[in-house]
């Protein structure tokens, strides 16, 4: 990941990067759609480096407050996390209402999660010597949730990557070889597909070097995966174009155009791996709005976590994402299989929309009693989902919506429009 550590709250800020054509197969517009339609999912970043509480790949160097290289690069040998249990991760993300899990199989740190028989620098050559990319793979397909594997294109511990730090400013390896590490990218990331697939996504990943650098390759990166499994999505990050943008830390601008996910995390001060137990968590209510603004802009929310180095989900995280999955129980049909809008997200509400019918996310009911701008329909009905009434008047003036019997304290009282008319006909509002 970027190391952009910003506090993100529901702010609605545009999707970044670009989707553009190239030269490898499209993407299965099912397979989109399929995608678009989970909304919810778990990232997992976790290694080795997660034995000293500072950031993946980042903490890696020769600058202050960092782990010398020699140091970070041989913390594989204490890895021992015996209480590591895929069935309980698998489990967690499904008590959130989360639908797929990514997880970090490889970093810019090139620690692998996974037996692979291209480096000894991986899982299998810890202590622990089990494979968790394996047994993480047997837990979704047994719980019925999607993986997605991110494999990071940057690689410092490969002498065959150009740099040997990571981030741009750092000067180049007197000698590498492009060639030679985008056969091993290749090889790898064909273990992941063959090996633990079928997958719903490679997430590839920059540290900011990757265009400059590695560029059109991306197009073979995206090919390889394409040519294993047609049906899988490649996001943005491989160098050159691809399925779906991936804003990070902030949650991405309305777009029902092109496919985006936000990845956020649950850390209270944006750590993507373990930070300890005093990092602290964000707030239930902040995370569920993160999702009802993802879904209210059309897109999808990847929720990290970071476990413990002993391979436990910190219970502190496991609770935030317990209580996202209590509000979801009574509310997720607002937010699967939904598409944004009408009505564009503002810090006060979104909108998600399918069929006859639109879902408003209320952030402040205001003393139950709103005016939005008009709909160009007529509205047949109103609820509040999870209990409760709902009155709506639409007429040129605007949507006027009374609540009654909805709970004050909700970080997001959903209520259930019936139209009379299809929602995705109507324009952005």
């Amino acid at each position: 990941m970027f190391r952009h550590l910003i506090a993100a709250l529901c702010f609605i800020l545009p999707a970044t990067g670009a989707l553009k054509a190239a030269d490898w197969p499209p993407a299965d517009p099912a397979a989109v759609a399929h995608w678009q339609s989970l909304r919810f999912g778990m990232f997992i970043h976790w290694g080795p480096v997660s034995q000293t509480a500072k950031e993946i790949s980042w903490s890696r160097g020769p600058g202050k407050g960092q782990i010398p290289v020699e140091q970070y690069d041989n913390l594989y040998k204490t890895f021992d996390p015996e209480k590591f249990n895929a069935d309980e991760w698998v489990g967690i993300a499904k008590a959130a209402g989360m639908k797929y899990i990514v997880l970090v199989a490889k970093h810019h740190d090139g620690f692998c999660l996974w037996d692979s028989k291209y480096t000894d620098y991986d899982i299998m050559h810890t202590p622990f010597h089990r494979d968790v990319a394996k047994e993480l793979s047997e837990a979704c397909k047994k719980q019925g949730i999607a993986l997605g594997f991110y494999y990071s294109v940057p690689d410092v511990h490969n002498p065959d990557w150009p740099y040997a730090l990571v981030g741009r400013g750092h000067p180049l390896r007197e000698k590498y070889n492009l060639d030679a590490y985008q056969d091993y990218l290749q090889n790898q990331v064909t273990e992941l597909i063959k090996n633990y697939g079928p997958l719903i996504t490679i997430w590839y990943d920059s540290d900011g070097t990757v265009n400059a650098i590695y560029g059109k390759r991306g197009a073979d990166a995206i090919k390889v995966a394409r040519g294993l499994q047609p049906d899988i999505l490649v996001d943005n990050r491989a160098g050159d174009g691809g399925d779906y943008l991936t804003p990070e830390q902030h949650i991405g601008g309305f777009d029902i155009n092109r496919p985006w996910e936000s990845c956020m995390t649950v850390s209270a001060h944006g750590h993507w791996s373990w930070a300890g137990a005093k990092d602290g968590v964000k707030p239930v209510a902040t995370c569920i709005r993160m999702l009802a603004n993802s879904a209210g802009g059309d897109g999808n929310m990847l929720l990290d976590v970071g476990p413990r180095p002993d391979g436990i989900i910190d219970p502190g995280q496991a609770g935030v994402l317990k209580g996202i999955g209590d509000w979801l129980a009574a509310n997720g049909e607002s937010i699967y299989g939904t598409r944004g809008g009408p009505y564009k997200p503002t810090k006060d509400y979104a909108s998600t929309r399918k069929a006859d019918v639109i879902y408003l996310h209320l952030f402040n009911t205001n003393g139950g009693k709103l005016t939005l701008p008009a709909l160009p329909v007529a509205v047949k009905s109103a609820s509040i989902l999870g209990g409760g009434n709902a009155d709506a008047l639409n007429t040129p003036a605007g949507l006027t919506v009374t609540l009654t019997c909805a709970n004050p304290s909700s970080p997001d009282t959903v209520v259930k429009l019936t139209i009379d008319g299809k929602a995705m006909d109507i324009p952005p509002i």
